[in-house]
């Protein structure tokens, strides 16, 4: 017998409840509520063994579209900020997507909202997340924010489909939206290198923040902040494992391909693969912010295009490991550092981080404010 959309939906709903942590009883009703169909009529699915990737669109009525809509999984609308699904396959790099709703879920379930709260959220997308949202607080206090044009429109339609009407801006969602301010809660479905000021002006004093933090080596942290007054918050990040889309402003800018020249050598304090896990990553990011990273194991090139710093580790044949550096930034060191600190502290995962945000800078410490921290690139 064939599943209708509800019965996968209400499907969706119970593993959601049993195995992902979906325990608030209000976003449980949403979830059961809103079509997810409705906002994903076409995606994009890996063509497997394709390379470089390539991505064959799945339309609404095609064979297993139904079935992938309701499975827990992230589907790729966008590639490259301009290629929607059509009728061939196409190569790009993923722009936008319907992410997974059990992300999705768990982090509304993470912002806390209560009866009345008003929400500015960053990143319209599909629009899904932004009617689970209208369905648990009411139309009228979501303000939704969209970068690209053409995504904001198929939202906008996907929303009235689905029967919802929450104010939707096409716009800048860095910059926020000041006119609907102030907020109770602001929510971010891209991630940010720093924090917007806009942000911290727009959600009232008292209000919260939930947004993910990345950069150029893709490490990832999801945070949680409360303001505490005009342009200051200060928190913690949460457990599990988060990743969106960086902010277009915030993503790397264009750049020639590496020529790797002679430098300075000397033994590594480190093991390179360090900076390969989910939190040594997110550690080399925080300690050299402006460099990109190339990952081959044992290997790591990490490179600073704007100064011209590189460093780059390889064996040394007698189970150690070398680094070279060039340039006025010393990329190693920095990430040596960084990495020792945070291994002298039990190498914890990221609810261990915090946060604090003034208008002199943006902070990420490990364990207190006043232990070891980095400053984040303003």
């Amino acid at each position: 017998m064939t599943s209708t959309a509800a019965d996968l939906r209400a499907d969706l709903v119970r593993r959601l409840t049993a195995e992902e942590g979906l325990t608030d009883p209000l976003w449980r009703a949403a979830a059961a509520a809103v079509p997810r169909e409705a906002f994903v009529d076409a995606y994009f699915r890996e063509v497997p063994g394709s390379f470089p990737t390539c991505y064959e669109p799945v339309h609404e009525g095609d064979d297993g579209w139904l079935q992938a809509v309701y499975a827990n999984q992230t589907l790729i609308t966008q590639l490259d900020g301009r290629i929607h699904p059509a009728d061939t396959p196409a190569a790009g790099s993923p722009s936008s997507s319907s992410t997974l709703p059990s992300l999705v879920l768990r982090m509304w379930q993470q912002l806390d909202v209560h009866d009345g709260h008003r929400v500015l959220e960053i990143g319209t997308g599909t629009g899904y997340s932004t009617a689970l949202g209208a369905h648990r607080l009411g139309d009228g206090n979501i303000t939704s924010i969209e970068v690209d044009h053409t995504v904001a429109a198929r939202a906008a339609a996907s929303l009235k489909t689905a029967g919802r009407a929450p104010h939707l801006i096409t716009g800048d969602g860095l910059a926020g939206h000041r006119p609907g301010a102030p907020y109770d809660r602001l929510i971010a479905t891209c991630a940010v290198r720093t924090l917007p000021y806009a942000w911290l002006h727009q959600v009232r004093p008292g209000g919260k923040i939930l947004v993910t933090f990345s950069g150029w080596q893709f490490g990832y942290g999801l945070a949680l902040l409360t303001v505490t007054e005009p342009g200051e918050a200060i928190g913690r990040f949460l457990p599990g494992h988060t990743s969106f889309m960086i902010a277009r402003p915030h993503d790397r800018p264009p750049r020639q391909n590496p020529t790797l020249l002679p430098g300075d050598e000397r033994p590594t304090r480190i093991d390179p693969t360090t900076i390969t896990t989910w939190t040594g990553t997110w550690v080399a990011q925080l300690a050299a912010p402006s460099a990109e990273r190339i990952n081959a194991g044992d290997q790591q090139i990490l490179i600073d295009h704007a100064t011209g710093s590189h460093a780059r580790t390889r064996p040394d044949g007698n189970g150690g490991f070398t680094v070279t550096q060039r340039g006025p930034l010393r990329l190693w060191d920095q990430v040596e550092d960084a990495i020792e600190a945070w291994q002298a502290a039990g190498a914890p995962h990221q609810e261990k981080f915090g946060i604090t945000v003034t208008g002199d800078g943006q902070r990420v410490w490990l364990g207190s404010e006043d232990g070891s921290g980095w400053l984040l690139p303003l």
